[in-house]
């Protein structure tokens, strides 16, 4: 026991010369994960393990190696709870306790609560917004991709659609250009974390970058037309809100009871803002419809 402490202490002090993770770059770990293996993922052990995990871990794609991991990361957060350490990282991710074959559990359920919410909203915008407002289509293409691609993707296309409404309506060509040109970042960002390098550094500091422009852009657009059009307001309490949300992205805590962290946290948070959004958009497109009926009849 006193050289595995030992081994915990100097890696530790080791940290910021080696990549990855602390958790996952103990000898500990790595010991107990290739002993694992090697005990149960190979031969007739291999067998006995596939046999006995549920279909339902299968499915998901869990492997032996996968459980291997899983165990033997709690056997060294467990030895560093037993030495006073604070809890590691593993992989560039806390350590969470894993629900069926949901390894973020609380995370998933916002998800799809976020998701949820987004549908519904949809749906009340497609019944409440006729196809002919001029922010129709690029609203329900939001609707789509809230929450269900990647935070970058979302960021992005509000950004996005904050050109449409300060600029593309009076100049398509623009929003056309500037879409393109957010097709091409957003391809290179996801191409760099897939293909070349999961960052999640650099992951944090794109989307807080991206991030920043969506809200600056959006906040002076609704300071110069809040006399102008109430129902901006909605907006600036929507881009205040997700700014300050956005802090509990930064906030990275082990998770509470194992299952509760920031970015669960986060997820739930952002529900009844995404509700509120939605129904700013709603009011927006009801009044740029109602403007360009007005226009017609002027002309």
């Amino acid at each position: 026991m006193a050289g595995r402490t030992a081994g915990l202490v100097l890696l530790a002090g080791a940290a910021a010369l080696a990549s990855g993770s602390q958790g996952d770059r103990e000898p500990v770990y790595r010991d107990c994960v290739l002993q694992c293996e090697e005990r149960n993922c190979s031969g007739g052990a291999l067998k006995h393990f596939r046999s006995r995990q549920p279909i339902y871990m299968s499915l998901a794609g869990w492997t032996c190696r996968d459980d291997c991991k899983y165990e033997c990361m709690w056997v060294t957060v467990g030895l560093y709870l037993q030495e006073g350490h604070k809890v590691p990282q593993f992989h560039g991710k806390w350590p969470f306790s894993r629900f069926l074959f949901f390894q973020e559990p609380a995370s998933a359920v916002a998800s799809f609560l976020n998701g949820l919410a987004s549908l519904v909203m949809l749906c009340r915008y497609r019944t409440s917004v006729p196809a002919s407002s001029p922010m129709y289509p690029t609203c329900v293409a939001f609707a789509w991709k809230m929450d269900y691609f990647c935070a970058s993707t979302v960021i992005l296309h509000s950004i996005y659609l904050c050109c449409v409404r300060t600029v593309g309506l009076q100049h398509p060509a623009v929003a056309s250009a500037f879409r393109a040109l957010l097709l091409l970042m957003l391809t290179a960002h996801i191409s760099y974390l897939s293909l070349i390098h999961f960052d999640y550094g650099y992951n944090l500091a794109a989307n807080v970058a991206i991030g920043l422009v969506n809200v600056v852009w959006w906040l002076a657009w609704c300071l110069r037309n809040q006399q102008r059009l109430p129902h901006v307001r909605k907006c600036m309490v929507v881009v205040l809100l997700l700014q300050g949300l956005s802090l509990l992205e930064l906030l990275d805590f082990p998770p509470l009871f194992w299952v509760l962290d920031a970015h669960a946290i986060w997820h739930i948070s952002t529900i009844p803002v995404h509700v509120l959004f939605f129904s700013f958009l709603e009011d927006d497109s009801l009044y740029l419809l109602k403007e360009s009926e007005a226009k017609f009849k002027l002309d």
